[in-house]
């Protein structure tokens, strides 16, 4: 894998540097969110490694540019020393994949990178445009809108919505996401509930009909209908 560290910590940037080169891979590195974001961004890399507090910039805005301005989806594994819901929520709102809490390992560091390059987005079907009531996704730009407007998705977002529209008006269980997303094992317990948060953020919120809906014991459902139903 090409591997982009963006950490302003140097010892901690020179033992993710030396462990990812002797495990076969190859890793750049960027002391601050500024220069990071510029080689994210001018640069094709597999995934990202990314600090939330550095000098310059912090992550959370250095991957929200990277997503909304630069339009990059390469996936993002965010690093901070925070652990609460909230952190976690900004952190995937920004356009996050995965969040490692500091201190870590780094046999778990690895493994979480080797989850996210897999599950890059592949197109599996010769019509690239789906559509759920005012929501359209074409399948081949990524592109998503809703009521004439651009929503703009995470790559994790982006495999949720895609698996939801290609199965609409049918439920999806939480075990099928999980599996989609990481092969049946979710990082954390809350993770999947982090990234439905994230998903209705972006495609619901902004707008007067819900299409996302939870099926308690289940799974989600994305289906227009007046009907509302309880939100995760």
């Amino acid at each position: 894998m090409q591997i982009l560290i963006i950490e302003d910590d140097k010892d901690l940037t020179d033992n993710l540097y030396d462990y990812l080169e002797a495990k076969g891979h190859t890793a750049t590195t960027a002391g601050d969110g500024v220069t990071g974001l510029h080689l994210a961004i001018t640069n094709n890399y597999d995934v990202i490694i990314m600090d939330i507090n550095m000098p310059g910039m912090d992550g959370l805005t250095a991957c929200k540019k990277l997503r909304d301005e630069a339009g990059k989806q390469t996936p993002v594994l965010m690093l901070t020393a925070k652990d609460t819901l909230n952190d976690k929520l900004a952190g995937f709102e920004s356009g996050a994949d995965d969040y490692l809490v500091k201190p870590f390992a780094l046999q778990e560091l690895l493994a979480r990178l080797i989850v996210l390059d897999k599950r890059q987005y592949s197109p599996t079907s010769s019509s690239p445009e789906l559509q759920v009531g005012d929501l359209s996704f074409n399948t081949k730009t990524l592109e998503a809108h809703r009521e004439g407007k651009t929503i703009s998705l995470t790559p994790t977002s982006i495999k949720i919505l895609e698996l939801l529209m290609r199965n609409s008006p049918s439920v999806v269980s939480r075990q099928e996401i999980e599996a989609v997303l990481w092969q049946g094992s979710p990082p954390s317990s809350d993770a999947l509930r982090v990234h439905m948060h994230t998903l209705r953020n972006l495609v619901d919120r902004p707008f007067k009909q819900q299409l996302i809906h939870t099926v308690h014991g289940i799974g989600f459902k994305l289906v227009s209908t007046s009907k509302t139903e309880d939100a995760i």
